[in-house]
């Protein structure tokens, strides 16, 4: 399945030093926790997303070693569970910084970086998830994303401007939605093959399966229909971005929306008011963004930008305005 999605200009920060303790300490002002990790064997996980630890083991197993300890402290802009891929950003950015403190250096790509982040994040506690996040964090910019194994990222010749980035403030269960969902469409996926045995989620026309989806339960083909519905929407969303057409992109960004709200049951009251609050404000479109039931959305208002963050603002979201900006670098 193709996605489109792009690094924006919210950040990880971790500001780092060599010292001579012999482990890695870590500070997190957010939480006041620090994190203590020990050089010379794999680190004991203390939970279930244990993202520090798990990344420093992903990249130890590549036989990375430091020929010292250092200290680090670890801030950001992102909003926290929030659908906006703040704990792919940590991992991305704490392997690049772990390779950039090792004996040799960082010699690995923005790409390889990116399949290591997926491992410490996703496999490593076997958890559900893509790697969309973990390419856009470490590759950056606009991406048009191959999701299907061994997945592959490209650069999209396009400007997407006017975004303003609403963050809804009601927390949300990223990983346990995202696990029923996938399991509703897998399911779904395995009774339509039966039905169907030449479906091909990637595709597969939709018209070619419909007399199929509606043998399904219910609760196995709306999901499904949907899935299938944005896989069309992407692929016209990147001719309207190729195209610079901002209002047709608009639409894409409310059919989109719907998709999610009603096939996927993703968005909530509050997420529905601040988009109507951004449309009546003039905004092109909208969407949810991340993983739904709570989080962020975003509102497409090339010159209006303002105005629609005022409006958003009034239904109690926190607001930012937001452009497309590169992965993770190294700053002085």
């Amino acid at each position: 399945m193709p996605v489109i999605a792009s690094a924006i200009n919210l950040r990880i920060h971790v500001r780092a030093a060599k010292d001579d303790v012999g482990r890695i300490r870590v500070y997190l002002p957010y939480s006041g926790e620090v994190v203590h990790i020990e050089l010379k064997a794999e680190a004991e996980y203390r939970n279930s997303r244990d993202y520090l630890r798990s990344a420093f083991n992903i990249v130890r197993r590549l036989g990375t070693t430091w020929n010292s300890g250092f200290h680090a402290t670890i801030h950001g802009n992102i909003p926290i569970n929030a659908g906006v891929s703040s704990s792919s950003a940590l991992v991305v950015t704490w392997i690049r910084l772990l390779l950039e403190m090792s004996a040799d250096g960082c010699t690995l790509s923005s790409d390889e970086i990116a399949r290591l982040s997926y491992e410490a994040e996703v496999t490593e506690f076997q958890e559900s998830g893509g790697m969309m996040d973990h390419y856009c964090a470490a590759v950056g910019c606009l991406l048009e994303i191959d999701t299907r194994p061994p997945f592959k990222a490209s650069p999209l010749n396009a400007n997407l401007t006017g975004i303003v980035l609403g963050n809804s403030m009601q927390p949300k269960a990223t990983v346990e939605t995202i696990r029923i969902v996938r399991t509703l469409i897998a399911d779904g996926i395995r009774e339509l093959t039966e039905l169907h045995p030449d479906f091909d989620l990637a595709i597969t026309p939709l018209q070619d399966v419909e007399h199929a989806l509606n043998r399904l339960p219910t609760m196995n083909a709306v999901p499904l229909r949907a899935n299938l519905l944005n896989r069309d929407l992407t692929i016209k969303g990147r001719a309207a971005l190729s195209n610079n057409d901002q209002m047709t992109l608009g639409e894409l960004f409310l059919a989109h929306h719907a998709q999610l709200r009603d096939g996927l049951g993703l968005s909530t009251t509050k997420i529905e008011r601040i988009l109507a609050a951004a449309m009546s404000a003039g905004a092109l479109g909208g969407k949810i963004n991340g993983s739904g039931g709570g989080g962020c959305l975003l509102a497409l208002a090339p010159g209006r930008e303002e105005q629609v963050a005022e409006a958003m603002r009034a239904e109690g979201a926190e607001v930012f305005l937001v452009h497309g900006d590169g992965g993770v670098r190294v700053e002085a």
